[in-house]
C-alpha cells in the first residue's frame, strides 16, 4: 500500500505566530485558513494549527530517556531524506532555534541509526525531524 499523508491538528496560542514559524522556518506552504486556524503542507502532510482562546504557550513537555537524551513526549514530526534533514538543520541553526536536542546522529553504528533533532514551536508543541541513510532498511528496525 502506498504511503499516504497524515493529518494532524494541534493547538496554538497565536495562529499568526504559528503560521510565521511553520512557513518561515520549516518551509510549509499555506492552504486554507481563517482567523482561527491554518492548514499547512508539512513536507507533504496536512498540519492544521487551531488557535485555542485562553491558551498560553505551554511549558516543556514531560520527557522519556532515549539514547542518553530526554525526549519530549508527546511530539510529532516527519522522517526526511538525509539531504533535506541536513538543510533543515542548517536553516534552524542559522535562525538560532533553541533545540531541546540539537541535531545529531542517534544509535550510531546500531540498527535504526538516524539523524534527529527536537525543538518546540512558539506554542510549546514538541517537534522531531529525523532522517535515515536508507529509510526503507532502517525505519522500522527494532
Amino acid at each position: 500500500m502506498p504511503l499516504t499523508p497524515f493529518h494532524l491538528a494541534i493547538p496554538v496560542h497565536d495562529v499568526g505566530l504559528a503560521r510565521q514559524f511553520y512557513t518561515d522556518l520549516l518551509g510549509c506552504e499555506v492552504g486554507r485558513s481563517s482567523s482561527q486556524w491554518v492548514d499547512l503542507n508539512l513536507f507533504g502532510h496536512q498540519l492544521v494549527c487551531h488557535q485555542v482562546e485562553g491558551m498560553a504557550a505551554r511549558s516543556a513537555a514531560p520527557t522519556n530517556p532515549v539514547d542518553g537524551h530526554d525526549v519530549p513526549v508527546p511530539h510529532f514530526g516527519v522522517v526526511l531524506e538525509m539531504a533535506t534533514w541536513e538543510a533543515l538543520a542548517a536553516r534552524l541553526q542559522a535562525a538560532n532555534i533553541e533545540f531541546v536536542i540539537a541535531p545529531h546522529i542517534r544509535f550510531k553504528g546500531l540498527a535504526g541509526e538516524q539523524a534527529t533533532m527536537f525543538f518546540y514551536d512558539p506554542s510549546g508543541n514538541a517537534l522531531e525531524f529525523k532522517a535515515f541513510n536508507d529509510i526503507e532498511a532502517e525505519l522500522f528496525k527494532i
